[in-house]
């Protein structure tokens, strides 16, 4: 899978998690740092492929990084004979009574809890892992924090039990510690959060037309493998994609309102590079992880109700760039009036990010990875 050596917080984890008795665990690990690796292959060293019923259970925020981390056992399990995964996710529809003979269900909250409770698909007792990814968007998602509880209650003494979270506010804190009995913790220092292979930079523009001018110009003078580009609003993205469109350049539109199948097929095609360009609104700032990005510039800068930074948003969008430490770029599209929240953002990651000239071609053109 080109590892040739552990990530640092597979590392620290992976004797923890691989250890016998089973340990629990709470960690904190930006995506893009391997830790998806890490926790499959938790659950593909406590499997018995001889037994046909689930045995790991792994909660995901999203279909979409459910998806994801099924790829991943897929092709971390592709020599574990007879493993096999099945998803818990909204359109999958099991009939009531069906005999689940997969041994990994991966899966979002609410359909899990259904699969176990009221359809009666999953026997929670017979879990061995249990693995709650993303547990940051896990509490920001209405219902998602009492429905992963009440789905760690009806688990096992026995079973061990994993919690993976970018960012540690106190409120995910707290959720870790009602959900994760006697865990193992490894924690970043706040520096460490900010992805310091990646470099950060703005534009000062008049409005949306200028901003798309700099776009422009940014995308004309640098060589891109492929790039994310994320707006505040679904108007601003459609109005992004057509005006991109029209000008020749091949790109996708990710948004809200599109269904599971549609989604899916949007985020394979740009895998696959048939789209260079991928423009989306905060939907999708986590759980796409795709090895070309190079680029992700912020359209918008990523603000919360009382039009604040929203940090949190922030690092997981530029998080879509530089994946396993290698370099990316992101570009962030201000209003002069914006400039304030970016200084902020600027100081809460203590990072540097630095003013370019749009219609500096020279100045754009000497920017490398």
């Amino acid at each position: 899978m080109g590892f040739n050596r552990p990530s640092k917080i597979q590392e620290m984890a992976l004797p923890m998690m691989l250890a016998h008795p089973p340990q629990n665990l709470i960690a904190q690990s930006q995506s893009g740092t391997g830790k998806t690796a890490a926790f499959v292959l938790a659950m593909l060293s406590r499997v018995n492929a001889l037994e046909l019923f689930p045995q790991c259970l792994c909660l995901a925020p999203t279909y979409e990084l459910a998806l994801q981390t099924g790829r991943v056992v897929e092709r971390m399990g592709r020599f574990c004979v007879d493993v096999q995964v099945m998803y818990a996710i909204r359109g999958n529809r099991i009939p009531r009574g069906t005999d689940i003979t997969k041994q990994i269900i991966i899966g979002t909250p609410g359909t899990v809890l259904d699969w176990c409770f009221k359809r009666k698909l999953i026997d929670l007792t017979k879990i061995r892992v249990f693995v709650l990814d993303e547990a940051d968007v896990m509490i920001d998602t209405q219902g998602f924090s009492d429905q992963s509880i009440r789905i760690q209650r009806a688990l096992p003494s026995g079973c061990q039990m994993l919690l993976f979270s970018a960012t540690f506010e106190d409120s995910v804190w707290q959720f870790a510690e009602r959900i994760i009995p006697d865990p193992n913790v490894i924690k970043l220092r706040k520096e460490e959060l900010t992805l310091n292979n990646i470099r950060q930079y703005y534009v000062l523009c008049g409005n949306r037309k200028d901003k798309y001018q700099a776009l422009c110009n940014i995308y004309g003078g640098i060589t891109i493998g492929q790039a994310i580009i994320f707006c505040q609003t679904r108007r601003n993205a459609k109005w992004l994609t057509v005006e991109m469109m029209q000008d020749g350049h091949q790109v996708s539109l990710l948004s809200g309102e599109l269904t599971v199948d549609q989604r899916a097929a949007i985020i394979q095609r740009f895998r696959d590079g048939k789209e260079k360009v991928l423009i989306t609104t905060n939907v999708c700032a986590r759980g796409i992880d795709v090895k070309q990005v190079t680029i992700v510039v912020n359209f918008d800068l990523p603000v919360n109700q009382a039009e604040e930074p929203d940090y949190e948003t922030y690092l997981h969008r530029i998080g879509r760039t530089g994946r396993f430490g290698k370099k990316g770029l992101a570009f962030n599209m201000i209003e002069v009036d914006k400039l304030p929240l970016l200084m902020k953002i600027q100081d809460h990651f203590n990072s540097n990010i630095k003013q370019l000239d749009p219609e500096d071609m020279d100045e754009i053109e000497k920017i490398e990875y």
